[in-house]
């Protein structure tokens, strides 16, 4: 007994360790989309009553009724509900005809209509992957009609051969069905890659939950350099949580520090060398820099073009208030003077600089984009110089032009390739509406 509840009590510790960087809310809007596809791409109730209709479906015989067939199904009519902590309650309302012999020797025709109910609860395979299963199938008999008299035995004899033939024909349906949404589940948790750079896994941090509004699925996603160790989302405490509006909408809530970890990928590729011969109205020169530090004009009579090399320091670093973000890049920027006959350039300072760029973000391809431009120099300091002391501040417009013609384009030719979404349910991103939260981007999830 006392080890069966350190069991649990470790679970339940384990379960509280890492705050999930993503959140999906499925609201009834998905759910019942994809169940009617579903049940559309199977066929599954023709299928039924093509196997029923089949003397070699090696069904049990049915005692005072042969040649049976069944013919005219009607469309099927969905109705979900979520059952909170279990999963979703279903209930297929249709109707069909049952042709056949009966024991009076004449044709039966009956013609029911019928629900079947069943409780689709939702769990995890062996690999984790949510999936659903059907249990508690029943069938129910709205109208019956048929072309037999109107006596008691005959009413007997319809009821039992019913009661005997519509559970064995009809609850396969539901499994059917199931199987057919199951497998817009299984892609979930596989690797998907982000450019060469490394992967995203969307791992879950707990089994999916079901509340009366929605099923809830908690992520910590695995952000893994090719052939590297996986990056750490960062942690400060307070986890992720979705804006307050209505509760049965669909939503995909990508934090921060997700986003955080997904850009730290791209680290390698944000770093540019800038050798323009104009930033903007100027030309890189060493005579244009004079204009901001007189010292070089001492140093360098003739102009001399300028190289710039920017190097990211460190992993970008995305922040989000409400209605904007920021990505933050830590980086030093060195200033060289280009030389002739194959010498290396020469440096003539080094600047430690933080740059806030401001993100946009759309969704194309069902891949998350985004694009930057230059919010501000949030600081500029002097590491080095090979000329003499100046006030670096004075080089804030110089750089900030640099920065946004030279330097912004490559960073958002790397952002292109965009940062993969979980794939599942066949859900379309491209037609999410997007709201920047506190600490978080909301997809606001929508079907076609």
């Amino acid at each position: 007994m006392l080890w069966s509840l350190c069991l649990v009590l470790c679970s339940l510790l384990a379960g509280t360790q890492a705050d999930p960087g993503v959140l999906l809310r499925l609201g009834m809007d998905i759910m019942n989309h994809e169940v009617q596809s579903a049940m559309e791409e199977s066929h599954i109730l023709e299928k039924m009553a093509a196997e029923a209709s089949n003397p070699q479906s090696g069904g049990k015989a049915i005692k005072g009724l042969s040649n049976m067939k069944v013919k005219d199904v009607l469309e099927p009519v969905i109705t979900l509900n979520f059952v909170p902590g279990v999963g979703i309650s279903q209930c297929v309302s249709t109707g069909m005809t049952i042709t056949g012999k009966s024991f009076t020797g004449g044709n039966m025709e009956i013609n029911v209509v019928l629900n079947i109910t069943a409780t689709d609860q939702l769990l995890q395979d062996e690999t984790g992957t949510p999936m659903f299963r059907s249990e508690g199938c029943e069938v129910i008999l709205v109208s019956v009609k048929t072309n037999l008299p109107n006596n008691k035995a005959i009413n007997k004899f319809v009821d039992s051969t019913l009661r005997k033939v519509l559970p064995g024909l009809m609850c396969p349906a539901i499994d059917a069905v199931l199987v057919y949404v199951n497998k817009k589940w299984i892609n979930l948790t596989d690797p998907m890659p982000v450019d060469q750079m490394g992967t995203v896994k969307y791992a879950l941090t707990s089994p999916p939950a079901t509340t009366a509004n929605h099923i809830q699925v908690d992520f910590s996603p695995v952000v893994q350099l090719q052939k590297g160790q996986p990056i750490q989302l960062a942690t400060n405490g307070s986890a992720p949580e979705f804006p307050e509006g209505p509760a049965k909408d669909s939503q995909l809530l990508l934090s921060a520090t997700f986003l955080t970890a997904e850009l730290a990928l791209l680290q390698k590729s944000l770093e540019v060398k800038l050798k323009d011969k104009r930033v903007g109205k100027l030309p890189q020169t060493t005579q244009t820099l004079a204009g901001f530090i007189p010292q070089v004009a001492k140093k360098y009579r003739n102009p001399k073009p300028l190289l710039i090399k920017v190097k990211i320091n460190k992993p970008p670093k995305v922040t989000m208030k409400a209605g904007k973000s920021l990505m933050h890049l830590h980086s030093s920027l060195e200033m060289f003077t280009a030389r002739r006959h194959g010498k290396h350039p020469k440096s003539l300072f080094r600047l430690e600089a933080h740059i806030g760029l401001e993100m946009h973000y759309s969704v194309q391809e069902n891949r998350l984009q985004m694009a930057t431009s230059l919010d501000s120099l949030l600081s500029l300091s002097r590491e080095s110089s090979s000329i003499g002391d100046f006030h670096e501040t004075e080089l804030t417009g110089f750089i900030s032009d640099s920065l946004q013609k030279a330097c912004i384009p490559v960073v958002n030719d790397v952002l292109h390739v965009g940062l993969p979404l979980p794939d599942l349910l066949a859900i379309n991103y491209n037609l999410a509406e997007l709201d920047i939260i506190e600490d978080a981007l909301v997809l606001g999830l929508k079907m076609e």
